[in-house]
């Protein structure tokens, strides 16, 4: 890979990202080395459900929003994947066509490797499939606690808990105050919590009142994270 065909503050979030900068200096390298870049503008369709699994790919700049269609034809938003992060690996193993639609969110920048390439990195670096492990366990683990989270807990709490999620994964800050650096509309918001868009509305509104955030057209304001904290434990 050209090391300039990433940007400084890219190249920072591949180096940066809690799985990757966990891997020796010998695997990081390998990889890069065999990575392309690949730039893509807001909403461009990265793959689609269905078609084979061809590159292992993290975010660099900007998210890749993953979404599904449902029995009505809509198009929904099922998570963000966040720059640090790679993702594509679950079907590269097991050899099935990709699952879900994957869409640029705003201009985006990933490093790519693809599957033959991706094959050589677990046949030198045995290490791979131990980090990869670990990765899918999180990941396990993570989709566990949101199905727990969607059956007992009120959707109040629930959108406290996003909200700290995305001001931990975007968050920019400006002072006293967190700036969630991924736009989003509050439709965006309700497909990711399981509720309607007016529901959400509500909440987000009340947490308004309780000055935790504030909301502004297509960003969330993180005011205070203790009355978020306190949000997400009712």
């Amino acid at each position: 890979m050209n090391a300039l065909s990433l940007t400084p503050a890219e190249r920072q979030q591949i180096d940066q990202g809690a799985w990757f900068s966990r891997l020796s200096e010998p695997l990081r390298n390998d990889i890069l080395q065999r990575a392309f870049v690949r730039r893509l503008s807001d909403e461009t369709m990265l793959s689609h459900r269905g078609e084979p699994a061809e590159e292992w790919c993290g975010v660099a700049k900007g998210a890749v929003r993953v979404s599904s269609v449902s029995l009505a034809g809509k198009q929904i938003s099922l998570t963000y994947v966040e720059p640090g992060t790679w993702f594509g690996d679950i079907a590269l193993f097991d050899g099935l066509p990709r699952t879900h639609d994957a869409y640029a969110h705003g201009d985006t920048t990933l490093l790519c490797v693809r599957k033959p390439d991706f094959r050589a990195l677990l046949q030198a670096h045995s290490e791979l499939y131990d980090a990869l492990l670990r990765l899918n366990c999180r990941r396990l683990r993570l989709m566990f606690d949101m199905i727990e989270d969607l059956n007992t807990r009120p959707l109040a709490a629930r959108l406290a808990k996003q909200v700290l999620l995305l001001a931990r994964s975007y968050g920019v800050q400006e002072g006293d105050e967190t700036r969630i650096g991924l736009q989003l509309a509050q439709e965006d918001l309700a497909q990711l919590l399981g509720a309607s868009r007016q529901r959400v509305n509500q909440e987000l509104k009340a947490l308004e009142r309780e000055g935790a955030v504030r909301v502004e057209p297509t960003r969330l304001v993180v005011l205070s994270r203790d009355r978020l904290l306190a949000a997400a434990a009712r």
